[in-house]
């Protein structure tokens, strides 16, 4: 394919190394990606994603995955990132740099992100290494269970470099062994198939790490996500002095990481609800590991018919905890995740007792901060409960927040006191 001054385009997908291009893209041996006027503001204030409404025309031959350069409609140079046409967001940029895309880049970008963590959680053996766009590696997600590793490739793009990276992870980590996770359905909107399995020789799936002085077993290949929801360490450490002597309700608990915590800080008591049995059965097993047993009662049950319930039997709990998975995974589904959030947090507030806490949590990204907390007003108000704010907190530091990029913030954690 020949570009506008007459010269053969060519894109070397062998050795995944790129020519610089010029500030107009003109002579690159890759493609590039022309924005209309006006857009590109976002890209600048450090928002790594092109959507396909803000392109006015691709030059060059469009090959799904491939590295391509994006510039405004001047044809000033903005990024280097992967291209997949069947997604909304078009291109997922790496760089901002005129920089080769190889091996050396993608080594440098994951000892980047070791070091990261090595600085702000040096004593920590279980952390998201890799979280995306937010350590520069867009739909790369690594997390480390001590000697194993989770790799999930979400984007076209750095599915194509997954060999690549797991190779630099052995030589990096030397890790015991390797899974992939990508049975993630959001592989599917870029046109990926689904797939889960070992990167090399196989290996025990439960996994036992140590969290905050805890022993849990993680499930790498049949638990959600990765296996264990890492991102709410700080937080399930945090409500330990509020857990001391009292009977404390964790609904959606999964495997337990905020039951033992409570359990651990010397509960009276802790009922730990969520409507998977599996998840249950791994509460249980992590309370024995910890020889929490008899502190720990597992309740399968839906949260929301479990608090409706006790509030029309009159239970009461010193300590609820709300960490209910992404009701709004999408803007269509805002609507109906505020009704969802209000519910529960409605009843948690009418089963508590005059200076109860209530820890709560919201992991939807399109729920905003500000709406959580208009949420919450609006339950204290129904339920004439005022809230006093103790803590507000968000993700753990394994899962940075990269300004300019305001999906990386995603978790509010909120710990009130209900008057």
């Amino acid at each position: 394919m020949k570009d506008g001054n007459g010269e053969e385009e060519t894109l070397d997908l062998a050795s995944g190394v790129f020519l610089s291009p010029t500030e107009k893209g003109e002579g690159s041996s890759m493609p590039v990606v022309h924005l209309r006027r006006g857009e590109g503001q976002r890209l600048l204030a450090g928002h790594p994603w092109v959507y396909q409404t803000e392109v006015e025309e691709i030059r060059g031959d469009i090959v799904p995955g491939a590295i391509v350069d994006v510039v405004d409609h001047r044809g000033k140079f903005l990024g280097r990132g992967y291209l997949n046409p069947a997604s909304q967001i078009l291109v997922r940029l790496l760089t901002t740099k005129e920089e080769p895309i190889d091996r050396t880049f993608f080594r440098r970008r994951l000892e980047d992100a070791w070091e990261y963590r090595r600085r702000f959680l040096p004593d920590v053996q279980a952390y998201r290494l890799v979280f995306g766009e937010a350590d520069f590696l867009p739909g790369l997600i690594v997390d480390r269970f001590g000697d194993y590793l989770v790799l999930q490739t979400l984007a076209l793009g750095i599915d194509r470099w997954k060999d690549e990276i797991v190779d630099l992870l052995r030589e990096m980590l030397h890790p015991v062994g390797i899974y992939e996770r990508n049975d993630a359905p959001v592989r599917e909107l870029e046109g990926l198939p689904l797939r889960k399995g070992f990167l090399g020789p196989p290996f025990p799936t439960p996994i036992q790490i140590e969290e905050n002085g805890l022993k849990i077993l993680v499930d790498v290949e049949k638990g959600q996500k990765t296996g264990y929801f890492l991102d709410q360490r700080e937080n399930r450490a945090a409500i330990r002095p509020y857990a001391r002597g009292k009977r404390v309700l964790d609904c959606f608990c999964h495997t337990g990481g905020f039951s033992l915590n409570a359990a651990a800080a010397g509960a009276r008591s802790v009922v730990a609800v969520d409507s998977s049995a599996e998840a249950l059965a791994g509460v249980r097993e992590n309370a024995r590991l910890n020889h929490l047993e008899e502190k720990i009662t597992t309740v399968e049950a839906n949260a929301f018919d479990f608090l409706r319930t006790a509030q029309s039997q009159g239970e009461k709990y010193d300590l609820i905890i709300l960490d209910p998975p992404a009701f709004a995974k999408n803007r269509n589904a805002l609507e109906g995740a505020i009704r969802g959030y209000k519910e529960i947090n409605l009843r948690a507030m009418k089963i508590l007792p005059p200076g109860g806490i209530l820890v709560t949590c919201s992991c939807s990204h399109h729920l905003s901060r500000e709406l959580f907390w208009a949420v919450l007003k609006e339950a204290s108000r129904d339920t004439r409960r005022r809230l006093r704010l103790l803590e507000e907190r968000t993700q753990g530091r394994d899962h940075p927040v990269l300004f300019g990029y305001d999906e990386s913030y995603y978790l509010k954690c909120f710990i009130v006191e209900v008057l």
